[in-house]
């Protein structure tokens, strides 16, 4: 029993000391942003990030806020007016289709459900050309709304894998009763379906939001005018031709991905149970 008690102990203590080296390689790169986005540029350059004690200010974060020639908070502006809409859009029709494929047999409902995965397979890099011949011939190149037409599109296919996954693990006994008891479909997916799936509903908004607004290759793209750049694009246009402030840049990309970090922590609850909710048989 003793010798049980001590492995345990050993293989206790070895797992977390290979977790938390991990851990904290995983974040080094983190810390080394932060340190650098809360120091002088002069400080950075002499000393390094690396040393501890030194000056500390948010002046780099107020000037990447409110910089002249690539102003964050114009940037964050534009990241959500395409953000919010390409999130909800998509989110909405792909649950609909989602429910469609996972309770309804029609023709070609298998052919269908294999293009929604090959779509989800396919880079981005393969649409570039015919989406920029699209959106001119619409009039929607440098435009938000071409950029929101794009991300909608484009998260359809794998919302409705991920959607589609969740609806197959609800038990359809409750769904059966409020049918019997005469409700038609669109009440029991509005007021049954939807209810009972805001873990998985809450996971996707939380991982197409921040798909879209991390979002660098279509933005570059597909944005031309300064007046239309999202935050990503912001951020890359701090760095001069000739003079690099790392301190700005960092302050910059700190800022950027810390909307996603504030809307994961708000949806953590949820988030985690959709994740598993889709992944196990109830």
């Amino acid at each position: 029993m003793r010798r049980r008690g001590k492995k345990r102990l050993v293989k206790y203590l070895v797992i977390n000391i290979v977790v938390w080296a991990l851990a904290i390689l995983w974040i080094l790169p983190f810390l080394g942003i932060f340190m650098v986005s809360m120091r002088p540029f002069s400080e950075v350059i002499v000393k390094g990030w690396w040393h501890i004690i030194g000056h500390y200010t948010l002046k780099n974060y107020l000037d990447a806020w409110s910089n002249p020639s690539s102003p964050l908070k114009v940037g964050f502006k534009n990241s959500f007016i395409v953000t919010v809409p390409a999130t909800i859009i998509p989110l909405f029709i792909a649950a609909l289709a989602a429910y469609v494929f996972a309770r309804f047999s029609f023709p070609l409902r298998t052919m269908l459900f294999i293009m929604l995965l090959v779509i989800m397979a396919m880079p981005q890099q393969m649409t570039v050309v015919p989406l920029f011949f699209m959106l001119n011939k619409i009039g929607l190149y440098d435009k938000l709304e071409g950029l929101i037409l794009i991300h909608s599109a484009w998260g359809l296919a794998w919302i409705t894998f991920f959607l589609k996954n969740f609806f197959d693990t609800l038990p359809r006994e409750i769904e059966e009763a409020a049918r019997v008891d005469g409700a038609s479909d669109a009440h029991i997916f509005f007021r049954i379906v939807l209810p009972m799936s805001l873990p998985a509903i809450a996971s996707v908004a939380a991982i197409q939001f921040t798909w879209v607004w991390s979002d660098f290759f279509y933005a570059l793209v597909f944005l031309v005018s300064p007046q239309n750049y999202v935050a990503t694009l912001q951020v890359a246009t701090m760095k001069g031709q000739y003079y690099v402030d790392w301190g700005l840049l960092a302050a910059g990309s700190i800022l950027t991905m810390s909307v996603p970090l504030i809307l994961y922590a708000l949806l953590q609850k949820y988030y985690v149970r959709g994740m598993v909710g889709w992944t196990v048989k109830g």
